[in-house]
């Protein structure tokens, strides 16, 4: 039985999904492979082992999984995680307090179900890897690329792929009236409006809004910038909204796409995680085969671009008038609620929500196997 670590909560936005989708994990892992081990990341960064029984009691009821104050958590380099326990896991110096423990927390991979900054953007993929410890999902630079939607839609242009128009509008652009002035003018002449406005590294459309005049466009960035340093500017698509899931390391398989119908103008928070009848949920999608294959072959080949390992839900638009399939970005750790496309696509291709965890379990492995077998020193 592998001690796997549910690394769950996390100092984002989407804090308060990741405690959802942990809490649907904890519900379906399977309890004769794994002995799950939950970890919550508070909205400070500081890590907190779970009560034991926590992952048990969890599994009889719905809701998002607690995040208790508990011992702290480290990322020891080279020695996996430790555990402090004492007074010093409550803010004092573990070396002047006798009574602190530090001991090792004995696990065989982590599970990273981080939405957001700080989690899914390669930073805790980063301390997982000097700590040695095989991590599920995406590598550093696949996470990093994943999360930055405009380095990734240069890469997927230089690769040749379908991508919605963008324009990268950084902090420091919007100094002036004049700057401000400008940038109107460059979108309305560009994108004209409606437009889109999200933030470039944030997920679950957290700061996004549709803009439906050049008034409203610097307000709407300014809110974006609240989220992020950089923001994308895109035409607003009248589309059909269409996801993909792509589960592998070198050679990826894409399941049948699934679609998305908000009740929403678009997409949005709300929609997606706390109004129920937000969005009608349909996989398969109601598209053409000739269709459903080009989405599912654009998406291995945006996985592929940009280095992404274990798995990514792969989000497109499909043009209601041209019926041109478009990519629109990446997510490299899904949503995993009950009710999130990532699992039920992959269900809907056969492979059950606790036989996806054991699969991504098993691609972690294989990875920091194959990764352990490189060398490091002369």
């Amino acid at each position: 039985m592998k001690r796997i670590v549910i690394l769950y909560g996390g100092r984002s936005g989407e804090h308060e999904v990741s405690l959802m989708s942990a809490a649907s994990i904890v519900r379906h892992i399977d309890l004769e492979l794994f002995e799950p081990i939950l970890v919550g990341i508070d909205k400070d960064g500081i890590w907190h082992l779970q009560e034991k029984d926590l992952a048990a009691r969890q599994r009889a009821v719905e809701g998002p999984l607690p995040l208790l104050p508990g011992p702290r958590v480290l990322v020891a380099p080279g020695a996996g995680l430790m555990v402090v326990e004492g007074s010093a896991s409550r803010g004092k110096a573990a070396a002047t307090d006798a009574m602190t423990k530090i001991h090792a927390l004995p696990c065989d991979l982590v599970f990273p179900v981080l939405h957001g900054t700080f989690g899914e953007d390669g930073t805790v993929q980063g301390l997982l890897e000097v700590a040695g410890l095989p991590y599920v999902g995406a590598s550093v630079l696949g996470s990093a690329l994943g999360m930055d939607k405009e380095k990734a839609k240069e890469l997927w242009l230089r690769a040749g792929l379908p991508v919605v128009p963008f324009l990268a509008v950084r902090k420091g652009e919007l100094d002036s009236p004049e700057s401000e002035e400008l940038l109107r003018r460059k979108v309305g002449a560009r994108f004209g409006w409606p437009a889109f406005v999200k933030p470039s590294s944030a997920g679950s459309s957290v700061g996004a809004a549709k803009v439906d005049s050049a008034e409203e466009l610097v307000p709407a960035i300014r809110e974006a910038l609240a989220w992020d340093t950089k923001v994308l500017v895109e035409p607003f698509v009248n589309a059909r909204e269409i996801e993909c899931s792509v589960l592998g390391n070198a050679s990826p398989a894409a399941y049948g796409p699934g679609e998305v119908a908000p009740t929403h103008e678009f997409y949005d928070y709300e929609a997606k995680y706390l109004d129920p009848d937000g969005a009608r949920l349909e996989v398969p999608a109601a598209i053409s085969v000739e269709q459903a294959e080009r989405v599912r072959s654009v998406a291995v080949a945006a996985y592929l671009a940009c280095e992404i390992s274990g798995m990514a839900r792969v989000d497109f638009f499909i043009d209601r008038r041209t019926g041109e399939v478009l990519l629109n970005e990446l997510n490299t750790i899904p949503g995993f609620t009950h009710i999130s496309m990532y699992p039920r696509m992959c269900e809907a291709g056969g492979i059950s929500y606790s036989a996806l965890i054991t699969k991504l379990a098993e691609l972690a492995v294989e990875r920091q196997t194959q990764r352990a077998s490189l060398r490091f020193s002369r």
